[in-house]
């Protein structure tokens, strides 16, 4: 994940206040896996994209099998990792508090109670057999020097972790070391499983966070244990805005986020939304009840209507969903109705997908957003926005009693 917070000194709701009248309105990408065979996904629909070969693909039609699905529960292992060119003073206790039960809340409450991550952290370190700096740990890692690391790690950890008896692998080096470097955080999958205890490891989410590590970060990395892309924007300098595409939005844009809640059509792919809680918008024009996105749903309910989704195309679509101030984005600092277009041919970190400002002309919370230029762009009631480039109204009619959005769509 790029490590870019924005300076202070703007007061949000100001700008907020001043756009309300308008109406017109980025770590590191997983190494790449070979494509695995699709898995029949009933909740698709008419306006469901489908899987292509694009790493990590929005696709929503069918599920690549090669990922396990976050559905239930599933078992992570924790491995602390250490060398001999430093002892650390810090143990695999403290380190484990960084990470949970922050990560498992966090996706309990995006998946509003489907899946659950039940941690299973070692209690010791393990030894690595070289130096720290032996190893070349940097942010676009030498492919050798990854592949001796992660042989290193496995055959060290052995001795002591039963792999197969876990869904999901972490190593976690120890921050402290000198050869570590904490911008080298990344899913490394592999084309040609390594074997251990019988079990085949596809991917390991190697850790080089600093102590205390960014807010956020391991849900990020989760994401792409479960075939979620990259949503942020890496500048082909390495400077520049990370956070263009989607801003404050989506934690697989950034760890930062103000809001980061899985987008809707994110929650549709991993199976925390059903066909019944999506709208296919059709032509013409027609009312949608939006639940704010991060809301649990009432006891017994089935959380209403999530998102609209209106197809332009074989690979495009835009999305419309509500976001409010709960749950995973009770940090916000704007409410509204988010629009968004969704591409399925799109590899992660190239634009999967990209917020549409409602306010072009404004710019919000400086002092907390990763990138201002996004962080109004919500609809408030009353606001309305064209698609630039497609014949697609929005407008935001109203906000029932529950805090729900009436969305008017016209195609």
């Amino acid at each position: 994940m790029p490590r870019q917070q924005t300076p202070g000194g703007v007061d949000c709701s100001r700008l907020r206040s001043a756009a309300a009248g308008l109406t017109s309105l980025a770590a590191l990408a997983a190494m790449s896996l070979v494509a695995g065979p699709a898995v029949a996904d009933s909740g698709a629909g008419p306006c469901a994209l489908t899987r292509t070969a694009a790493h990590h693909s929005l696709g929503v039609d069918t599920w690549n099998a090669a990922y396990p699905k976050p559905e239930r529960t599933l078992d992570a292992v924790m491995v602390f990792l250490d060398f001999p060119d430093h002892p650390t003073a810090l143990t695999p206790q403290q380190l484990t508090a960084d990470y949970f039960p922050a990560t498992s809340d966090f996706l309990e409450r995006a998946s509003y109670g489907r899946f659950h991550l039940v941690p299973h952290p070692q209690k010791r370190w393990v030894r690595m057999p070289k130096p720290s700096t032996a190893y070349g740990i940097q942010r676009d890692w030498a492919p050798e020097d990854r592949a001796a690391y992660l042989r290193d790690a496995v055959a060290s950890a052995d001795r002591e972790v039963d792999f197969a008896r876990y869904d999901v692998v972490y190593f976690v080096a120890d921050p402290d070391a000198p050869g570590v470097d904490s911008d080298a955080t990344k899913v490394v999958n592999f084309d040609r499983p390594i074997r251990a205890d019988g079990a085949e490891l596809r991917r390991i989410v190697t850790v080089f966070e600093q102590h205390p590590p960014d807010r956020n970060v391991l849900a990020h990395e989760t994401g792409h244990v479960f075939d979620l892309p990259d949503l942020y924007h890496r500048p082909t300098d390495g400077k520049g805005d990370w956070d263009t595409y989607v801003g404050d939005w989506d934690v697989m844009g950034s760890q930062f986020g103000m809001s980061p809640d899985l987008f809707a059509w994110n929650k549709w792919k991993l199976g925390w939304l059903d066909a019944s809680q999506v709208d296919c918008v059709q032509s013409g024009s027609s009312l949608h009840t939006l639940q704010p996105l991060a809301e649990a749903p009432l006891p017994g309910g089935t959380g209403g209507t999530r998102l609209a989704v209106v197809r332009t195309g074989p690979g495009s679509a835009i999305v419309v969903e509500a976001r409010g101030s709960a749950g995973n984005d009770g940090d916000t600092c704007t409410e509204g109705v988010l629009v968004y277009r969704v591409r399925n041919e799109a590899a992660s970190g190239g634009g999967p997908i990209e917020v549409l400002d409602a306010h072009p002309d404004s710019e919000a919370c400086w002092e907390h957003s990763v990138y201002p230029p996004l962080a109004d762009a919500p609809l408030e009631v009353g606001e309305a926005f064209t698609v630039p480039g497609e014949r697609i109204r929005v407008e935001v009619a109203d906000r029932t009693p529950s805090g729900a959005y009436t969305v008017k769509i016209t195609t």
